[in-house]
């Protein structure tokens, strides 16, 4: 059984696929970055506000004695906006390396060979021929 699991566990499959998902978690961090420190502060100059802090307030709240403002309802629309433009970018990101991928892949596959021999309307002909003799 620990022969199976190790043979499984070594197939270049699973392992491309562990080393893909570990690099996209670490740029799904970079991206993230990217959108929190560099895109948000951008879009923020727009509405004079951090963007990711944008809301809507349906009901507001009340502050309690530490100053906390608790009971406001609120949708939280710059947080999903924010989560959107990370989407957006992973997806665009991928898109091109797929793109790539695919590009070589056609580079890469050879031409296919010509038929060898006569053709098929040559053959034809040929039978064709044959029986007009007859």
């Amino acid at each position: 059984m620990l022969k199976e699991f190790k043979d499984f566990a070594m197939k270049g499959n699973l392992v491309d696929i562990a080393v893909a998902f570990v690099m996209g978690a670490a740029f799904n961090k970079v991206v993230a970055s990217f959108t929190k420190g560099i895109v948000s502060p951008l879009v923020g100059l727009l509405f004079n506000a951090d963007f990711k802090d944008l809301k809507l307030v349906i009901k507001d709240g009340v502050a309690n004695d530490k100053g906390e403002v608790v009971g406001e309802v609120s949708v939280l629309y710059g947080e999903f906006l924010t989560n959107v433009i990370d989407f957006i970018i992973v997806a665009f990101v991928m898109f091109i390396i797929v793109k790539s991928i695919n590009a070589l892949k056609k580079k890469e596959e050879p031409a296919p060979a010509a038929p060898k021999g006569p053709s098929q309307e040559d053959l034809l002909a040929e039978i064709r021929d044959l029986l007009k003799k007859q």
